[in-house]
């Protein structure tokens, strides 16, 4: 163990891991990573290399033994029958079927829609109900020939840490410099910041605002295989990664029918995979989506309020070059027609796909980091009881071309990394104006992006600036249009071409 292995494990005891270890396991299933994890943490917490042997084994054999694959369900329903019970480890959703009057329960890999449940899982689990949970299960067989149904749940254990104390959290933190921390986390989450740059770090950091930040709305495009969807799919069991064809109102925001908020009122994160593929029936669910990434809040017959973040994430297959130096096509290329330049106004930030690393094994770390589990329920906290907005507010000085929703989005975004990096505590000047620089930047993209695509001035002061702790204006760039003319200073077509038509018009009438 390196000096900040050691560090950990004695400041957190019992709430890292090695991650080479998931590296392993994790190749020979498609088992979500926080699953993994709460199996390798019961039977791999040790420094022992035998006893990680054979934890590893015992994780295997539970894996064998209790996640069943797609192809298998008939087998793991007639050992249900054949046993009596037996405990799986899988994803469990729970619907209500308003004509029986009564709620069902079905595991993702268990192929039964029918499965009988205990009012007080669903009660105590709300997450059941719109999206589903993850969680060792014990299901049962029922013996009784007059029942409508054959199996029902006898135990529900979710895959997530009990108790998590957020004090000792942040007393743990104050043991770390800000630049171990930015390392602890980019090794829970797989990654070994030794080998990438400070700003490529950053961007990691980024990726996971929303995690902690309420209502906070971003944007990524980049290649294939950087890992943009890894967060919300593996990382966070307060997040739903979500298909462009899933993107309906109902689902999303509020079902009508059954007078239900859709998946915005019941996770930390929404994201949407694959954004460039949203497919929108109907012209409601993007002014719903206007309204609610403004401000929180929409109104469907009801008022509703919730605190969900929105993630777009998506493949941006042109040159960057030949786009920023382009008058035709801008950054939000890969955008469906029906993101006008309304839902972009509303991303706080535009986090440059383009500079991430495609996956590679050269990448990953074989240190100790968190345990995934213990790191999501930190974020899930500070995304419900923690604010900073006020604090950035006070101490963050920007220029005059930023503009309404600039401000909160650059605060938003300097807030996220406050907690992210500083649970409790304060960044030094150097490091806040690295965070008020970084979250510029990342504005400043959509707004170079909206500049370009509207024909007047509206979003034309696009020179974003703070002022240092010296006083002195610093004006933020984007490296890739910094030089590009098109981007910087676009032309007017449209709106010149109307006005010369015009005054054809009027010079031909006075002849």
């Amino acid at each position: 163990m390196n000096e900040l292995d050691q560090k950990l494990t004695t400041v957190f005891d019992g709430k890292v891991l090695r991650k080479d270890l998931l590296h392993r396991i994790k190749k020979g299933t498609n088992v979500p990573t926080f699953v993994l994890e709460f199996l390798l943490a019961r039977f791999c917490a040790s420094d022992d290399q035998a006893e990680m042997d054979s934890g590893m084994e015992a994780v295997l054999a539970s894996l064998q033994d209790n996640y069943v694959k797609p192809d298998e369900a008939n087998a793991a329903q007639s050992k249900v029958a054949t046993k009596g019970k037996h405990r799986f480890i899988d994803k469990v959703h729970v619907r209500y079927v308003e004509k029986e009057k009564r709620h069902w329960a079905s595991l993702e890999n268990f192929n039964s829609q029918r499965i009988a449940i205990g009012e007080k899982f669903y009660r105590d689990n709300d997450r059941l109900l719109e999206g589903g949970i993850w969680a060792e299960v014990t299901l049962a067989h029922n013996a009784i020939e007059e029942d409508d149904y054959a199996f029902y749940i006898e135990e529900l254990r979710p895959i997530q840490i009990s108790r998590f104390d957020f004090d000792s959290y942040c007393e743990g933190r104050t043991q770390f410099t800000r630049d171990e921390w930015i390392a602890a986390i980019l090794r829970t989450v797989g990654l070994e910041p030794t080998k990438l740059s400070k700003r490529v770090c950053m961007h990691f950091i980024a990726r996971l605002a929303a995690l902690v930040e309420p209502n906070y709305n971003y944007i990524e495009l980049g290649p294939r295989g950087t890992g943009k969807s890894y967060f919300f799919s593996e990382f966070s069991p307060y997040a739903t990664l979500i298909s462009g064809g899933q993107a309906t109102k109902s689902a999303l925001f509020y079902n009508n029918a059954r007078r239900k908020v859709g998946l915005v009122g019941f996770w930390d994160t929404v994201a949407f995979d694959e954004v460039g593929g949203i497919k929108v029936k109907d012209p409601d669910t993007i002014q719903i989506m206007k309204d609610f990434m403004a401000n929180g809040r929409f109104s469907r017959g009801a008022e509703v309020i919730a605190d969900a973040s929105l993630s777009f994430v998506g493949n941006f297959d042109l040159s960057i070059s030949q786009v920023v130096n382009s008058v035709e096509h801008d950054l939000f290329q890969p955008l469906p027609a029906e993101f006008d330049l309304a839902i972009m106004d509303r991303f706080a930030a535009y986090i440059p796909g383009w500079e991430m690393p495609k996956n590679s094994s050269e990448f990953l770390t074989s240190n100790y980091g968190f345990i995934t589990d213990y790191l999501a329920e930190a974020f899930h906290y500070q995304f419900k009881h923690t604010n900073r907005y006020e604090e950035v507010s006070k101490r963050i000085r920007l220029g005059k071309s930023v503009e309404g929703r600039d401000e909160k989005g650059i605060k938003k975004t300097v807030c996220a990394f406050l907690k992210i990096l500083h649970p409790t505590g304060f960044p030094t000047d150097d490091e806040f104006e690295e965070y008020v620089s970084y979250a510029i930047e990342c504005r400043r993209r959509v707004k170079e992006q909206m500049n370009k695509r509207k024909p007047d001035d509206e979003f034309a002061r696009i020179n974003l600036s703070f002022l240092n702790a010296q006083g002195e204006e610093v004006v933020v760039y984007c490296p890739e249009s910094k030089d590009a003319a098109a981007t910087q200073q676009p032309l007017r077509r449209q709106l010149n071409n109307t006005l010369t038509s015009e005054c054809d018009v009027e010079s031909d009438a006075i002849d």
